[in-house]
């Protein structure tokens, strides 16, 4: 029921999304009546094509054209844009009127208040198109290694020194292809990791449709392993309400990718001593399947002097991870907030939104993402992928 409750609400706050754009960049602005004319008509089929093509691809399992996905796409994240500016800069006019009529003791006049408004208007238009422009070049960029070095108190001074390399948040899907993947295998493999963990949201879709897109995986070469945590999105592929994680794992298997689903594994030189337990757990809106997170099943009879770093998809996870005495948490899900200003907003959901945080003595990282989902775009929250070099405490002494 809430579902169809909460449909017409979306439709309607998307149909007055898209009327403030048009009416504030289009009508209020003073165009020509032919740039107007097709502004208004520009604007209607984009609010058409965005749910059709969702419909389209997901409830009649129709083939989108990939040019109109990247439309789509693209318009989503500069209608965020063009909202938040507009947004801003009306609450700004409307101060500055009010500021005015309480100083001077007289309303500002029509003629006045039109040309405030046809200025912020041209202003949105012009500062919002450059930014969506920016923030299209910086998603398409060659991602950058961002070096992290974390200290762990129960790290053995022999494996000082241990590279984890981390991607999140890749999304293949739509406009994410198999030539991305092997632009991560280039990139990664010189870096001779340790360890490579993926945490979560690597697809979106199904193991049929995305199989060759991750193909390239298979070439992933780290010393102990490549393992990988499901995200939230790979509970999203199926429109039938089952999920396509359980394809996911064993397609992945067969990649060579070990996922770690409520386990951990001891990873060094396993003599009891030189080593370290890295755990991995279901994300945390898992559900079905045999699917969920369960931290305590994770960690249950470890050896609580080694040192424990947990791959678990979303930060939030780190409240329970801290009392269970895990050192390191490696997280995704946020993208570090992927367009500005939703990095703001992402605190509500989450304890951390990108960078090295700390719950007690659990050290947290929270990665940007190495993709970007929906919108091809990124400004203010750069892609990354993360190398983590692991510092013993006791190194000095040894």
């Amino acid at each position: 029921m809430s579902r169809f409750f909460l449909l017409p609400i979306a439709i309607a706050l998307f149909v007055l999304a898209h009327w403030y754009i048009w009416a504030r960049l289009a009508r209020d602005t003073g165009l020509p009546p032919a740039l107007a004319l097709l502004a208004r008509y520009t604007i209607i089929a984009l609010a058409i094509a965005v749910p059709a093509s969702f419909l389209l691809a997901r409830l009649a399992h129709v083939a989108v054209p990939k040019p109109l996905v990247w439309v789509v796409f693209t318009w989503m994240g500069m209608m965020l844009l063009l909202l938040t500016l507009l947004a801003i800069g009306d609450l700004g006019r409307f101060a500055l009127l009010r500021g005015v009529h309480l100083w001077t003791g007289a309303p500002v006049d029509a003629e006045r208040r039109r040309l405030l408004g046809r200025a912020l208007g041209g202003a949105t238009a012009l500062v919002g198109g450059s930014l969506g422009v920016l923030a299209f070049l910086r998603a398409r960029a060659k991602v950058a290694v961002t070096d992290v070095q974390v200290e762990l108190a129960r790290l053995p001074a022999a494996l000082d020194g241990t590279t984890i390399v981390q991607i999140s948040d890749i999304h293949f899907g739509p406009t994410i292809g198999r030539e991305f993947a092997e632009q991560l295998v280039a990139t990664i493999n010189p870096l001779h990791p340790d360890v490579i963990a993926i945490t979560g949201d690597l697809v979106d879709g199904t193991v049929e449709e995305l199989r060759e897109l991750v193909a390239p995986f298979a070439k992933l070469r780290a010393r102990h392993g490549v393992y990988f945590v499901t995200g939230n999105h790979e509970y999203y592929v199926s429109i039938d309400g089952s999920s396509g994680a359980n394809e996911w794992v064993a397609e992945l298997e067969r990649l060579g990718i070990r996922t770690l689903r409520n386990e951990r594994v001891q990873l060094g030189h396993v003599n009891g001593v030189d080593s370290f337990d890295l755990a991995g757990i279901d994300d945390w809106n898992a559900h079905g399947g045999g699917h969920g997170p369960d931290l305590a099943g994770a960690l249950e009879g470890r050896d609580v002097s080694r040192a424990c770093v947990l791959l678990a998809h979303q930060p939030r996870a780190a409240i329970e991870a801290a009392k269970h005495g895990v050192c390191l948490q490696l997280s995704g899900h946020t993208h570090g907030g992927q367009i500005w200003p939703w990095m703001y907003f992402v605190r509500l959901q989450q304890p951390f939104v990108a960078g090295l945080d700390r719950i007690g003595d659990t050290h947290v990282y929270t990665s940007r993402g190495t993709g970007y989902w929906g919108p091809p775009m990124r400004l203010g929250a750069p892609a990354e992928i993360t190398r983590i070099v692991l510092r013993s405490s006791s190194r000095q002494a040894a």
